[in-house]
């Protein structure tokens, strides 16, 4: 989606010149395994919609590893809800929320309906105990169409069954069920679907092993990327992780080198006055270093490893210890 946004918009009117129609199309569903982008959603909209494509053709969906269907979003079923939640109470693993236009409000699209036969529970990934609609917490599932195990898989097997073969605490420790390694929560919207039934709904926030641990708190990599992306036009893309408990911001540079300066300044005040962080280290660097995987995923973790290497080749760094 994201590559369509960026390259098509200038290829609309030969598509349209070619004929191509769009207006057949009844579903087009996402399959994320991330949290859902609504502003990538509304620009791939708004992209084709001179091609005949439906806005409410299009909805993204959660699928992991352990279970690639967990909820859906049919054309037939009612429009998706959004709802606002407290950015600093996210932070503390709680779920409040909030009005639209709130302060310090984050806006989540659902990720559909939990289909028919999937059970889905909200698990403290600690205690591995359930908690209440209040929390934020990893999602299981359990349902016969569970993936078994992974395919090939170096060194403990225990991990495995972890991962595909675990048990709560306390609570119903019979059921097996599976770690999607995705924290979400679950809540009961007000739309009912053609049946007359209200239906459960899923919001995913982020990975569990990408999140940032700073100060005691939980922090969200998507939330501080969306800061630093906002704060300066000549930032492309851009990545953040941690290093010795340093928050590292690496963004690369979409314009002249003699910009490289000026994205700084803008990157440490914009995450300071969003999410009261100070940013570590500040890495320029030209475009494409940031990797993604064929999903369109950032990898952090990746770049992380290239950076601990000194591998990144920067444009400039800018050290604030």
């Amino acid at each position: 989606m994201d590559l369509c946004t960026k390259g098509l918009p200038s290829q609309i009117e030969t598509l349209k010149a070619r004929g191509v129609n769009l207006t057949c199309v009844r579903a087009c569903v996402v399959v994320a395994e991330e949290r859902a982008r609504i502003a990538l959603s509304q620009s791939f909209s708004k992209l084709f919609k001179d091609l005949g494509l439906s806005p409410r053709a299009v909805s993204t969906s959660f699928g992991s590893r352990v279970n690639i269907s967990i909820c859906l979003q049919g054309a037939s079923g009612p429009e998706p809800t959004t709802v606002y939640v407290d950015l600093k109470a996210l932070r503390h693993d709680r779920v409040r929320l909030v009005e639209r236009g709130a302060p310090q409000s984050l806006p989540l699209i659902e990720s559909g309906k939990v289909l028919p036969g999937v059970r889905v529970i909200i698990v403290n990934p600690e205690t591995r105990g359930p908690l209440g609609d209040s929390h934020l917490g990893e999602i299981w599932v359990t349902s016969t169409h569970n993936s078994l195990g992974y395919y090939a898989i170096d060194g403990d097997e225990s991990l495995q069954a972890d991962h595909f073969n675990t048990k709560l605490s306390f609570g119903d420790v019979h059921t097996l069920w599976a770690r999607t390694g995705y924290l979400g929560f679950v809540r009961r919207t007000e739309l009912t679907d053609a049946s007359g039934d209200r239906h459960d709904a899923l919001y995913i926030v982020g990975a569990l092993d990408e999140t940032l641990e700073l100060r005691g708190l939980r922090y969200h990599p998507i939330d501080i990327e969306t800061s630093v992306s906002r704060s300066h036009r000549g930032i492309g893309d851009c990545a953040v992780f941690t290093w010795t408990n340093l928050l590292v911001v690496v963004a690369e540079l979409d314009g002249s080198e003699k910009e490289a300066l000026d994205l700084v300044p803008a990157v440490t005040g914009a995450v300071l006055e969003d999410h009261q962080l100070i940013v570590g280290v500040v890495v320029v660097v030209d475009r494409g270093v940031v990797p993604v995987n064929s999903r369109g995923e950032k990898q952090r973790m990746h770049l992380r490893d290239s950076f601990l290497a000194d591998q990144l080749d920067p444009i400039y760094v800018a050290y604030n210890m």
